[in-house]
């Protein structure tokens, strides 16, 4: 979806997919390396990132979206959290070279050519012992009509992450049914794709 369909999601008051973090990254936070350094990919609004400093990562969030940012650095100042937020397509962001100890995905719906490239990139992005969460629509999702892409091409079964994860710890690879309460655009029974890997090292 295009920067200026995102921009007019993001551009109201309110939160379109609330303020808690996603269920299944609280669940998964224990995999991160303690303390590191994370990037949580398509951040938008700053849910993610702000739990995630709350919870003692140091924490970048990247997306191609302004209007998320301001919303973003708002609700980590209500929590007392501090954040970096940078505004970058993630085609051609620069990941950098054993820059990271974690890399948070949710809900970041990627054409399967850049998610193959994201991936590649990733690998050399972490650091040894690295962790990768990511949880994404399955392509199952079409049929649930709770949110999410409607372009198959978005869409990720757990097969297709771990085709890019070679060598990786697969820690969890997993097509799950579940009820999703994140706002108004994601909310209901739904089909996900949850996935932690750890680079060796």
């Amino acid at each position: 979806m295009s920067r200026d369909f995102w921009n007019d999601r993001f551009g109201g008051e309110a939160y379109i997919y609330g303020e808690a973090p996603n269920d299944f990254l609280a669940q998964s936070v224990a995999h991160l390396p303690a303390g590191g350094r994370v990037l949580s990919l398509a951040e938008g609004e700053g849910r993610n990132a702000v739990f995630l400093a709350g919870q003692g990562f140091a924490v970048t969030g990247v997306d191609y979206a302004e209007a998320g940012r301001p919303k973003a650095l708002a609700l980590a100042e209500r929590r007392g959290a501090r954040i970096d937020y940078v505004i970058a397509d993630l085609a051609d962001f620069d990941l950098g070279i054993a820059a990271w100890d974690g890399v948070v995905g949710i809900f970041s719906h990627l054409p399967s050519a850049l998610r193959a490239d994201l991936f590649a990139r990733l690998r050399q992005a972490l650091r040894p012992g690295g962790v990768i969460v990511m949880e994404l629509y399955h392509p199952d999702q079409l049929g649930f009509g709770t949110g999410g892409p409607k372009d198959l091409d978005l869409l990720a079964a757990p097969a297709d992450l771990l085709a890019l994860l070679d060598g990786f710890e697969i820690r969890r690879a997993e097509r799950v049914e579940r009820e999703v309460v994140e706002g108004s655009f994601h909310t209901g029974p739904a089909c996900v794709t949850q996935l932690i890997a750890r680079k060796p090292g």
